[in-house]
Parts: C-alpha cells; structure tokens; sequence
C-alpha cells in the first residue's frame, strides 16, 4: 500500500484517539471547551459528561478499526477495514458540520476524504 495512504489513515485514527481522550477524561477542561465551544458549567452537568464519554468511546471504536486495517488484519481485507471506517468517519464529519460544526468536517473529514484517494490510487 502506498506510504501517503498508511500516512493518513495513521493521522486518522491518532486524532480520533485524541478525540476520545478529550471527550472521555477531559471534557471539562479548557481545551474541550474551547474545542467544542461549550462553557464549563455545561460540561460539568453529569448528564454532559457521560454523553461526551460515550460519544468519546465511539470516537475510541473507530480509531482501533484504523490501527486494526493498518497492523492486524491479513493484507487482503487491510483495504477493505481501512475504507469501511475512514467512509465511517467522513459520514461523522459531514453529520457533524450540518448539527453542530462545519469545522469538523475540516478537521476530521478532510484527512479521512485524503486517506481514501491514496489507497484508491494506491491500487
């Protein structure tokens, strides 16, 4: 597979990894709320808490999915898994800048939409 696909795949699952952390141990912190753009008495409602840990754990499933299709699987399903989740997570960030953000489709779908052109470009 072509390295600039593993690259952003790579890129891909650590920041979802990053996004779990956020939102599953540090929701209240002033980067989650700069972040989210969400003051800290909200953040610190425990209903809040355990949405953004939940939603975090999501964010969790999809970054093992990328390592998973990167590391683990046997070569001929690696494309497969990788695609299934990077579509995944462009879903996430279309739905996300419709309801909540356009930067999120930025942020996170544009790294996954480049992932998908170089492992389509990589066959």
């Amino acid at each position: 597979m072509d390295l600039l696909a593993i690259i952003f795949t790579l890129l891909v699952a650590i920041e979802h990894v990053y996004i779990m952390i956020l939102e599953m141990f540090f929701s209240t912190s002033r980067v989650a709320q700069k972040t989210f753009g969400v003051t800290k008495d909200i953040l610190e409602i425990p209903k809040v808490k355990t949405l953004f840990a939940n939603q975090g754990l999501y964010n969790g499933f999809l970054a093992a999915g990328l390592f998973l299709g990167v590391f683990f699987v046997p070569d001929s399903s690696k494309i497969m898994i990788q695609l299934f989740f990077l579509i995944c997570v462009i879903l996430a960030s279309v739905f996300g800048a419709l309801t909540a953000n356009k930067g999120i489709f930025i942020k996170q779908g544009t790294p996954a939409i480049l992932a998908v052109i170089f492992i389509l470009l990589s066959l």
